[in-house]
């Protein structure tokens, strides 16, 4: 017999995350950048890019759009949230080379353009264009978080299975 609390409790499939940029899912081990070489700030996968457009891994909203406009924080419905940080230390470019296509705030869906980025821009100021995708350390919904690595094409491939509370 189920106990109230059993019966209340909304079972939510797994969150599985698209790959939001084609190129090829790395571990995160492979970022130069200790903060999330070292999963101080989540777990996930990083993406070595071969276009410069970043889509909706999922149906959510655009929690935070950076105003340097490198990185986008996206919201699932079931609370799990992840960030898709473009470049390592391209907050020094100030928004020079990133194009957003969405605001903090916007509904999106699977597979429209948030952002749009010069890799050749990053390249010439001699910076890294890997891009992790994170899911952000201390969210509530998240149990666990399965990576998948490999070639990726934006939107066909996954890239996260975040297993939810």
């Amino acid at each position: 017999m189920l106990s109230w609390m059993q019966k209340s409790r909304k079972k939510t499939a797994d969150l599985v995350v698209m790959a939001p940029l084609s190129g090829r899912a790395v571990p995160l081990d492979r970022v130069p950048d200790e903060a999330f070489s070292q999963r101080m700030m989540g777990e996930g996968i990083a993406i070595e890019p071969t276009e410069g457009k970043v889509f909706s891994p999922f149906d959510g909203v655009i929690a935070h759009l950076i105003n340097s406009k490198h990185a986008i924080v996206l919201e699932h419905d079931s609370g799990a949230q992840i960030l898709i940080h473009v470049g390592m230390d391209t907050v020094s470019l100030k928004g020079e080379g990133f194009t957003p296509r969405v605001e903090t705030g916007e509904r999106v869906k699977t597979g429209q353009v948030l952002l749009e980025f010069d890799i050749e821009r990053i390249k010439a100021a001699g910076l890294p264009i890997i891009t992790p995708v994170i899911v952000p350390v201390g969210i509530d919904a998240v149990l666990e978080v399965e990576t998948h690595e490999g070639p990726i094409s934006a939107g066909q491939d996954p890239v996260l299975t975040v297993k939810l509370a």
